[in-house]
């Protein structure tokens, strides 16, 4: 019998690693390619606090979607491959409408890889990425073309794309829609110099033009609104305005009257997409609003006469005050400005009553050289505030302040960012949605310092380096990937480009 045990013993050792093999197989597929920390694809996620109008406390996923939802009695210990997160926040991915990743062309600057993977780090799920900063910017198919291979394999989350809107093509319906075709979910245009210099500014009439175009596809058009006065655009120069390290000095060389002068004009063409109008089906999105006043004022008006127009602000006009902005910090430069601390309380109020309609990061990244740190000279420093990992915490922690909740967080970060965008299977933990989830602990706290895991490619740049902020981002998965996990990301770039269809 020892014999005959010592002669099967091979025979058994074979067959026990030809089992466990398929085994490995069948249950971590994601976990083979590298594109998942977790290794399976039939799971459910439990916590204390799932964030849905369901109050629900358990999630199925299977094959990257959302396939069920179940409350607390109704699940506990009959499922294996459960993720119990205990008393953590699980709640819809981040969807980022308006981030500069750079990339192709100024890789340098960010790039895909190292913004998806901040983006990841910071609970957002899906970013669409805007047409300038990258060089040639994607103001054509072709420009387009570039861009999506750029970003194949080199993605951790999903990202689509705005197209441009410049006089080149504005009034040429073939070239947009050609654009709109190839999948661009919408077209983005400035009515200032946008400081890149294959990416000129638009008027109303270019706008009036986009928005005809538009309607037929029922996608929007971002708008950077400021209008820039011949007076006032004089004192951005060297020598002057006043001490060119004074935030003060590049103040006042970009005050509220240029955005209200740009959204006074936005009117007079968004009137075309009411009900019945000539453009009705476009959208008007205004992109990053500082002026809480006359400014917001309009836009509030032009709702109320049924122009379709919405307005986003980003969190470093929620965070930061002109009076607090150190001489020479050229990290807070960004257009349009940081204005006083009365103007950030407006803006919170009318975040809090619903009159601006979500965030973004505006993330708009640079090398530290084009900064000018050392130099400290507000006038002639790139213009811009990296801030893509960041904005789940900086909300949370300076909206304390003002009483907001988890459900106005996913309103603000991942609702109304998927309907802008089109992404009708995102934004929320429901059956049939993309599994894009967030796991993030609310009350702890931590030291924006050097020692702190940051993956943007040139971390030193950001604003909210030194800050103190509460909300610890633990996983983030897309499509039911585990892309990060407290510090690590998934071994593979597996996130997708979507496009508008």
């Amino acid at each position: 019998m020892d014999l005959l045990h010592w002669k099967l013993f091979p025979l058994l050792a074979l067959l026990a690693s030809f089992l466990f093999f398929f085994y490995i197989q069948d249950s971590s597929k994601s976990s083979q390619s590298g594109c998942s920390l977790f290794p399976h694809s039939h799971y459910w996620i439990a916590s204390k606090r799932i964030v849905t109008p369901q109050g629900i406390i358990s999630v199925e996923i299977k094959g990257g979607s959302i396939v069920s939802i179940v409350k607390n009695k109704d699940w506990s210990g009959k499922f294996k491959q459960v993720v119990d997160y205990g008393n953590a926040v699980v709640m819809p991915g981040l969807i980022d409408v308006h981030a500069h990743l750079d990339d192709p062309g100024r890789a340098e600057w960010e790039g895909f890889p190292s913004g998806t993977k901040a983006a990841a780090a910071g609970g957002i799920t899906t970013l669409i990425d805007m047409p300038l900063n990258n060089f040639p910017s994607t103001v054509s198919t072709e420009t387009l073309k570039l861009k999506i291979e750029a970003a194949e394999k080199s993605i951790y989350v999903d990202v689509g794309f705005w197209g441009g809107l410049v006089p080149e093509n504005a009034f040429n319906a073939t070239a947009l829609e050609a654009l709109l075709d190839a999948g661009v979910h919408g077209l983005k245009s400035f009515m200032c110099p946008s400081g890149i210099d294959d990416f000129p500014m638009t008027d109303a009439s270019h706008i009036k033009s986009g928005l005809s175009v538009l309607a037929k596809y029922k996608r929007p058009l971002l708008v950077h609104s400021e209008i820039q006065s011949v007076v006032e655009s004089h004192l951005e120069t060297e020598d002057g305005g006043g001490d060119p390290r004074s935030y003060s000095t590049y103040l006042k060389t970009r005050p509220p009257s240029w955005e209200e002068a740009a959204i006074r004009e936005l009117l007079t063409v968004t009137k075309d997409t009411r009900s019945g109008g000539p453009a009705e089906g476009a959208h008007l999105h205004v992109v990053h609003l500082s002026d809480a006043s006359s400014s917001l004022d309009l836009i509030k008006e032009a709702k109320r006469r049924g122009d379709s127009i919405t307005v986003e602000t980003c969190p470093h006009y929620l965070a930061f005050s002109a009076e607090e902005i150190p001489d020479g910090d050229t990290r807070f430069k960004c257009a349009p400005p940081i204005r006083d601390a009365a103007n950030k309380e407006k803006l919170w109020n009318a975040l809090m009553e619903g009159d601006i309609d979500m965030l973004s990061s505006d993330h708009s990244p640079t090398v530290p050289e084009l900064k000018l740190l050392n130099d400290g000279n507000f006038l002639k420093a790139w213009g811009g505030i990296s801030s893509i990992q960041f904005v789940l915490p900086v909300t949370w922690s300076y909206g304390q302040k003002y009483g907001i909740t988890l459900e106005q967080l996913v309103s603000w970060w991942s609702e109304r960012p998927a309907k802008l965008a089109g992404q009708h299977s995102k934004g929320a933990i429901a059956i049939g949605n993309h599994a894009d989830v967030v796991v993030w602990e609310p009350e702890v706290e931590f030291d924006l310092n050097e020692d702190h895991p940051m993956f943007v490619k040139n971390p030193s740049i950001s604003a909210y380096i030194g800050k103190r902020l509460s909300g610890k981002v633990l996983a983030t998965f897309v499509r039911g990937n585990l892309v990060y996990k407290e510090g690590n990301h998934a071994f593979a770039a597996c996130g997708s480009t979507i496009l508008a269809t």
